[in-house]
């Protein structure tokens, strides 16, 4: 129950966010979810995100020169009020499992889905964390929202 996530580097200058979104606009991908950060200690930008077609958005990138790697994720429904993350972070917490990175995806006035990164080797124990308590986790689906 994981979903895939891209993380591309980017140099920090103005532009370079439109031009990866162009980029995927051309090819007709969506970009349903991204957490960017354009100034890191290398000084490069990062983009993080999910795409409603990952394999393309990963060839597309590629194709373009761009370094990209993957990474699977966690796409986990957390209720939308106040303290509503504890649904998600609490279980991992128990588990010992270390959040890397949190973002908003698709948001209702009911809930919304994080995409959640977790160190690769904790994530089937991170998947099994969120079941036990019926947090909805989400696949390829999340693709098609």
């Amino acid at each position: 129950m994981t979903v895939t996530q891209l993380t591309i580097n980017i140099p920090d200058r103005p532009g370079q966010l439109a031009a990866i979104s162009e980029m995927m606009g051309e090819a007709g991908v969506n970009i349903i979810a991204f957490f960017v950060s354009t100034n890191t200690p290398g000084g490069q930008g990062l983009m993080r995100f999910v795409a409603d077609n990952p394999e393309k958005a990963y060839n597309v990138l590629v194709g373009r020169g761009v370094d990209v790697s993957t990474q699977q994720v966690l796409a986990a429904e957390t209720p939308h009020h106040a303290g509503g993350l504890q649904a998600v972070l609490n279980p991992l917490k128990r588990t010992d499992i270390n959040v890397l990175h949190i973002y908003p995806t698709i948001q209702t006035t009911e809930s919304t889905i994080l995409i959640i990164g977790v160190a690769p080797e904790t994530l089937q124990t991170a998947v099994e964390a969120l079941q036990k308590e019926w947090i909805r986790l989400f696949d390829e689906e999340l693709y098609n929202m």
